[in-house]
């Protein structure tokens, strides 16, 4: 058997190959791509098959799939992009014959109205239209989308746009759990999969940071375009703001909310709580 995990050298894909050797799957039947593959270097010194691959050259991706039983197909991460770039992906996969394409979309792809999700309901219905066996993995949130912004928290307070909407985030080494166990495992062929943890507001995660930190830390809610103004003001590019600020618009609306307990039961337990990853990063 062999399983192709792409995006191999970014933080979600790496989390999935060291998630399948975890679970006993031969370090040579696990291939990792990525475009620069020196970065996964120590993989390839612990038996991982490396190879290079880029989702804008689908000559390189039927290269890296060929012989593929099982396509850990991790979305690409430039937004705008991805619907040319996925195309590919799932191109490459149908000529190789690959057995199963397992895809991590979003949070409610099929009916959300994020900018985000466009591109992950496009690449949805692409893998459906090819004829390809797939499961799809919507991750909500990451909970490190907060996380790495701990110091202006504690600093500045959290601000945002997402109203009393709650969002089901969790950890990425639970998303690449959960990736890894249905790689692994039986029965998920054409399945979809809801995945996210305890869910909670930015009022609650202000609370959260508060008592973790010991110091008081408050959430300011802000209308869409204020929050994305704020966005541009500490110097992030005009599209990239819009984004954020839509994202915290659907987090409000619920579309970042997952019914049901499909992580927990993917991984066979609780999802790390965000008192628990707080914990860890303070």
């Amino acid at each position: 058997m062999s399983i192709v995990v792409t995006g191999a050298t970014g933080h979600l894909g790496r989390l999935i190959v060291e998630s399948l050797l975890r679970r006993g799957v031969p370090a040579d039947q696990i291939v990792a791509l990525g475009r620069d593959v020196a970065k996964a270097a120590d993989l390839a010194e612990r038996g991982v098959v490396v190879k290079p691959a880029d989702y804008n050259d689908v000559d390189s991706l039927r290269a890296a799939f060929a012989g593929a039983d099982k396509l850990m197909f991790v979305s690409g991460s430039e937004a705008g992009q991805r619907v040319p770039q996925h195309r590919n992906v799932v191109t490459a996969a149908k000529d190789a014959g690959v057995g199963l394409v397992v895809y991590t979309s979003i949070a409610n792809a099929d009916t959300s109205s994020l900018m985000l999700a466009v591109e992950h309901k496009a690449t949805e219905q692409e893998i459906i239209a090819s004829g390809l066996p797939y499961v799809f993995l919507r991750n909500s949130w990451y909970i490190e989308n907060y996380t790495p912004q701990l110091p202006t928290y504690l600093e500045h307070g959290i601000v945002g746009a997402a109203g009393d909407g709650k969002v089901s985030a969790a950890t990425r080494a639970d998303y690449a759990e959960a990736a890894a166990a249905v790689l692994t495992g039986e029965g998920h062929t054409n399945k979809v999969y809801e995945l996210g943890g305890a869910p909670f507001t930015m009022a609650e995660l202000a609370t959260e940071v508060s008592k973790q930190s010991g110091k008081q830390v408050t959430y300011t809610d802000l209308p869409v375009e204020k929050y994305t103004e704020v966005l541009i003001s500490v110097g992030l590019p005009e599209p990239f703001a819009a984004v954020l600020a839509d994202g915290d618009r659907g987090l409000a609306q619920g579309e970042l909310y997952v019914e049901g307990n499909d992580l927990e039961k993917l991984i066979g337990r609780a999802p790390t709580s965000l008192a628990d990853t707080i914990r860890t990063a303070l």
